[in-house]
C-alpha cells in the first residue's frame, strides 16, 4: 500500500525538526551552568518579535539554556513554543512585538515545570529557521526563529512537519486499558456514554470578544448540557475538562476512550476577523483526511490507545493504519447521521443555524477512528446576535434541549442498526 510522496516528505521533515529541536534544546546545556532545572528568565531588553522583511523574526534571550520545543497550530495560525521552566516576565512591555503579522501574544504555565508561549499570526507560515545558541556576550542563550509566509498548501505541509509540541513529562491521561474484546457499539440496553469536550482552556483561551473567552463559555455550557442530559435520563456524561485548564487535543480522545464513550461532542464558538457568519455549525471529519489522519495517529499516539480493546503496541504503522481505516468505515457514517440529527434538532430548538449547517474538516479532536464524533460551533462571538444568544440562559437552555433530543434520536437509530448487524 503506497503513500503519497507529500505525506512521506512531511513525515521525514517532522522527524528532522523533532530531532533538531531536541538537540538544540539539550546540546547547549553547559556542564558548569548550575542546576539546569532552575527557573530561567527572559531578558526582555534583548528579546522581541519583529518584522524581517515579509517574515517574522522571534528572538528570546534567556538567562540559561533550557530544553524547548516548537510547533505550529491552525485556525488561527499560531506558533507554539514550550520551554522547561522559563519565566516570560517582560513580554508585555511596549515595543516587544513590532511585527504587524503578529495579532496576539500569550504565555503561561502549561503544567508544573513547563511553560508555553503562543504567537497568533495573521496568516499561514512555516518555521524557516529555528535554533538556540550561547549568547555572544555574557551568560545564557538566545533562541532565534524565523517564520516565513506560505500559501495554504505550504501551510498544510508545514503543519505536518512541525505539529504542536509533544512535551516530555506533559501530564496526559493514561491510555485506556485493553479489554478482552473491543468495545461493542451501543445497543440501547444501557445508558449512552456521552463525552463533552469544551474547546480550548488554560493557556489557550480560544476566541475572545467583549471580555468573554471561548474557553470559559464552552466549559460553562458543557456543564449546563451535562445537567440537561442527566435530567433527561438514559445518559452517562463525562467532560474532558471541568475548569480552565489546558488539555492537549489528542489527550481529549484518550479521555473519551478511557470513559468508554459511545459518542464525543466537542463544543466551540468561533470568531471571524473579517466577513460575516452567524448561526451554529456541525462539523464531522473530512473523508479525504482519513489516510493522513491514520498515518499521523499511528506515528504520534500511544499504540495501546488507538482502538478500544486492541493493543497495537507491537504492530507497525501499516497494520495500525489499516485497522484504524477499517474502524472508520463503520464510524464515519454513524458520525454523519449524528450530524444530521444535531442539525435538525438544533434548528428546531433555536429557530436557525448557519447557512451551511453541516461541514467537514480535519479537526484533531474528531480523529478517534472508533468513536462517532462531531464538533459543534454554537455560534460566532464576532456576530452580535450570536454573542447575545450565547449570553442568554434561556437560549442556551433551548440549545441544550435540542442537543439532548438529537442524541436521543441518534441513539435509537444507531441501536437499531447495531441490532440488524448482529443478525
Amino acid at each position: 500500500m503506497g503513500r503519497p510522496t507529500g505525506i512521506t516528505r512531511a513525515r521525514a521533515l517532522r522527524r528532522i525538526i523533532c530531532v533538531l529541536s531536541l538537540l538544540a534544546g539539550l546540546a547547549v546545556l553547559p556542564a558548569t551552568a548550575g542546576d539546569p532545572t532552575a527557573l530561567a528568565r527572559l531578558d526582555p531588553a534583548a528579546s522581541g518579535v519583529a518584522a524581517a522583511g515579509p517574515d517574522v523574526r522571534v528572538t528570546l534571550a534567556i538567562s540559561q539554556p533550557v530544553p524547548w520545543r516548537a510547533g505550529l497550530m491552525a485556525t488561527p495560525p499560531r506558533l507554539v513554543l514550550d520551554f522547561r521552566e522559563l519565566a516570560f516576565d517582560g513580554i508585555d512591555r511596549p515595543g516587544f512585538v513590532t511585527s504587524p503579522r503578529v495579532r496576539a501574544l500569550r504565555s503561561g504555565t502549561l503544567q508544573p515545570g513547563w511553560t508555553r508561549l503562543v504567537l497568533e499570526l495573521d496568516g499561514p507560515v512555516r518555521i524557516a529557521e529555528a535554533g538556540m545558541a550561547r549568547r555572544a556576550e555574557g551568560p545564557g542563550a538566545v533562541l532565534s526563529l524565523r517564520l516565513a509566509a506560505v500559501d495554504e498548501a505550504g501551510f498544510a505541509e508545514a503543519l505536518a512537519a512541525a505539529p504542536p509540541p509533544q512535551t516530555p513529562g506533559l501530564a496526559l491521561p493514561e491510555a485506556a486499558a485493553a479489554e478482552a474484546a473491543p468495545k461493542r457499539r451501543q445497543t440501547g440496553e444501557g445508558p449512552l456514554v456521552v463525552v463533552l469536550d469544551p474547546g480550548h482552556g488554560g493557556i489557550d483561551p480560544g476566541a475572545e470578544r467583549d471580555g468573554l473567552r471561548e474557553a470559559d463559555l464552552m466549559v460553562a455550557f458543557a456543564r449546563e448540557l451535562r445537567e440537561a442530559l442527566i435530567r433527561a435520563g438514559g445518559f452517562r456524561v463525562v467532560l474532558t475538562r471541568e475548569e480552565d485548564v489546558f488539555v492537549p487535543l489528542e489527550a481529549r480522545m484518550s479521555i473519551a476512550r478511557a470513559a468508554g464513550a459511545d459518542v464525543l461532542l466537542s463544543l466551540h464558538a468561533d470568531a471571524l476577523d473579517a466577513g460575516v457568519a452567524t448561526g451554529a455549525t456541525v462539523y464531522t471529519l473530512a473523508a479525504e483526511a482519513s489516510d493522513e489522519v491514520a498515518a499521523v495517529l499511528a506515528e504520534r499516539h500511544d499504540r495501546a490507545d488507538l482502538l478500544a480493546g486492541v493493543d497495537l503496541s507491537g504492530q507497525g504503522d501499516l497494520i495500525a493504519e489499516v485497522l484504524m481505516d477499517l474502524a472508520r468505515t463503520e464510524t464515519a457514517p454513524r458520525s454523519d447521521r449524528l450530524a444530521r440529527h444535531l442539525v435538525g434538532s438544533i434548528r428546531t430548538a433555536t429557530g436557525r443555524m448557519h447557512r451551511r449547517p453541516h461541514q467537514m474538516a480535519n479537526f484533531t479532536v474528531l480523529r478517534a477512528p472508533d468513536i462517532p464524533s462531531a464538533l459543534v460551533e454554537l455560534g460566532f462571538l464576532s456576530s452580535p446576535r450570536d454573542l447575545a444568544e450565547l449570553r442568554d440562559p434561556a437560549w442556551r437552555e433551548r440549545l441544550a434541549g435540542g442537543i439532548v433530543e438529537a442524541l436521543r434520536a441518534w441513539a435509537v437509530e444507531d441501536a437499531a442498526e447495531a441490532a440488524l448487524l448482529r443478525q
